[in-house]
């Protein structure tokens, strides 16, 4: 992590801003204190496409009976 202070992040912003894109993480001071930093953004996630799951998950019948009485009890203490 390199600490710059808000003058040479101003002058030299580009150059900074590549080396966060390369991973590096700058933090900007003023008078020596910490108060912003320049990270890289996350990559987006890949797309969810619904239906991919098909045929992977199971829901049976009688998948909102009601729960065994000894199995409440625990839940409940």
């Amino acid at each position: 992590m390199t600490v710059v202070n808000i003058h040479e992040a101003k002058t030299h912003l580009s150059r900074l801003l590549l080396r966060v894109m390369a991973g590096e993480e700058i933090v900007i001071a003023k008078a020596g204190r910490p108060i912003a930093r320049l990270v890289p953004i996350a990559k987006t996630p890949a797309r969810r496409e619904p239906g991919s799951a098909a045929g992977k998950v199971v829901i049976h019948p009688d998948f909102d009976a009601p729960l065994p009485e000894d199995l409440l009890e625990a839940f409940e203490q």
